[in-house]
């Protein structure tokens, strides 16, 4: 069955003068006359059979049936402007979006953004930033990165990046530290994994201690607290390399454990698209694979 020609300078009229409340403000927008849109909404509302807007001495207020078919048309003409945005110089764009974990994205991603758009410039990538807790269905992302042991549910998970991770703190604390031992006596910055101080301890050959100290959810900002005498962190030294470069940070002990990986996931449900496939084989490439800090 053939489809009925929409009528798209009357939508377009409605669409206009729905948001603006005026026919004459309308007019302006689309650079026609407001007879021109008054007359597009007129034959729009007798093809419908209903009154879209009612006329008021001050303007204009929408019915009933023009709030209920505002959304619709609001709506078709912006994904018609995002497909044709996705067009540039007769080469399609794809939109890729992208959640990352927030130190990762700042100590890793960032720096390498540019070489991304460098190899990719057709790909429209958009980050958002979480705390390690996505939802890619809920939140509309394409993949996300995020640090664990790759083991969760509905979702494939591809390792990036190793980042093992060993005792970090201010000189001025580090001096106090001439052993593993002398760690019960400092404040120990703790994440949300409870583990991975006593993991540390274990590989060091020594007895977990009671580990109380704060708790944080960013790891950027417990190794800012280690950075200023607050305590000793556990972390990835090669994510604060610069810190490290410039002794605001030390690493007083050489023993590291492995806690857990950064992740590359997308939904095993859901097939890759080129823009994902060409942002996971970046993410693989073995330039990458390391954890380095790299200066923007």
């Amino acid at each position: 069955m053939p489809r009925a020609q929409l009528p798209l300078h009357a939508l377009r009229a409605f669409e206009a003068s729905a948001r603006r409340l005026s026919f004459t403000a309308a007019a302006a927008e689309l650079h026609v006359t407001q007879a021109a849109v008054s007359h597009q909404v007129k034959a729009l509302e007798q093809r419908l059979g209903a009154k879209l807007f009612r006329r008021l001495a001050r303007g204009l207020v929408l019915t009933d049936e023009g709030q209920a078919l505002l959304p619709a048309v609001s709506d078709s003409f912006d994904q018609i402007e995002r497909t044709l945005q996705r067009f540039q110089a007769g080469a399609v764009r794809e939109v890729l979006s992208v959640g990352v974990v927030g130190t990762f994205a700042v100590r890793w991603l960032l720096p390498r953004l540019g070489r991304f758009r460098e190899a990719h410039p057709l790909i429209d990538l958009r980050l958002s930033t979480h705390n390690n807790k996505v939802d890619l269905a809920a939140e509309g992302l394409d993949m996300a990165i995020r640090f664990g042991d790759g083991a969760w549910h509905g979702v494939q998970a591809e390792e990036i990046l190793r980042a093992p991770v060993t005792p970090l703190c201010a000189p001025r604390l580090a001096a106090r530290l001439e052993s593993p031992r002398d760690l019960a006596s400092v404040p120990l910055l703790r994440s949300y994994r409870a583990q991975e101080w006593p993991t540390w301890f274990t590989a060091a050959g020594l007895e977990p201690p009671q580990v109380s100290g704060p708790v944080f959810d960013s790891l950027s900002l417990m190794i800012q607290a280690a950075g200023q005498s607050a305590g000793v962190a556990l972390g990835p030294p090669g994510l604060f390399g610069r810190e490290l470069h410039a002794r605001v940070l030390v690493q007083p002990f050489p023993v590291s454990v492995e806690v857990g990986s950064y992740w590359l996931t997308s939904l095993k449900s859901r097939a890759l698209t080129p823009a994902m496939a060409a942002f996971r084989a970046w993410c693989q490439a073995p330039e990458f694979q390391h954890a380095a800090y790299e200066d923007a």
